[in-house]
């Protein structure tokens, strides 16, 4: 009986748990994946805080494998400034859902970068969930939740 109960909690309690991609203010992402274009081919890393139940600012860097001005070694890492806006409430998205979009400002070598992105993330469990970022950079990835 003791182990009937035990499974019974369990279950109830992996029931009751749900994963939430944005939850607003002070939610915390980190966001690891692969550039697929922009200003060349390589891996990304982001991070986002929330300010509100619609924006969030954060920073991140996106590491080149191939440079952008002819293979310049100088700009292989654009380090930049981001600020989001969630659309998960406006648009009564399902908990597990985040559509975001966003501007990236920042520099890349010497050159003054900027850059505007549409976002999406889907968490699995309440820590780890999936993202896809497509506009002047292209990025898919893990997002995890701190």
């Amino acid at each position: 009986m003791k182990k009937l109960v035990f499974m019974f909690m369990v279950l109830f309690c992996g029931t009751i748990a749900s994963a939430q991609a944005w939850t607003g203010k002070g939610d915390q992402k980190v966001q690891l994946g692969l550039n697929a274009w922009g200003y060349g081919t390589g891996v990304t890393g982001t991070y986002d805080y929330g300010l509100n139940k619609l924006i969030s600012v954060g920073a991140g860097a996106n590491a080149y494998f191939d440079g952008y001005k002819d293979n310049d070694k100088d700009n292989r890492v654009f380090v930049f400034g981001r600020l989001n806006f969630h659309l998960q409430e406006a648009l009564q998205l399902p908990e597990k859902w985040d559509l975001y979009p966003g501007v990236d400002l920042g520099v890349l070598g010497k050159d003054f970068g900027i850059g505007a992105h549409i976002g999406a993330r889907y968490f699995f469990t309440d820590k780890v969930g999936v993202f896809a970022e497509v506009g002047n950079n292209g990025s898919i990835g893990v997002s995890f939740n701190l």
